[in-house]
């Protein structure tokens, strides 16, 4: 039975990779929103670094997210 009164070896924090990720994802969806919102709200077409940055930002973000919650899951040594 392990000691209560030990504690183990305290990991980094990596909290803000999960920051960036969640930013780089929340870019990625309002860049989709505005992409949507734009036929309607006026006759132009989206600019085409609207659809780069939905893109980038929520494939980025997402692959950051999952790197963090991998990362944050592995056991200290």
């Amino acid at each position: 039975m392990p000691d209560p009164h030990s504690r183990p070896a305290p990991r980094r924090s990596g909290t803000p990779l999960l920051y960036v990720a969640l930013g780089l994802f929340a870019i990625g969806l309002l860049a989709i929103v505005a992409i949507l919102l734009t036929p309607v709200l006026s006759d132009a077409e989206p600019a085409l670094w609207l659809y780069v940055t939905a893109m980038a930002g929520t494939a980025s973000g997402l692959l950051l997210a999952l790197a963090f919650a991998l990362w944050s899951g592995r056991r200290a040594r």
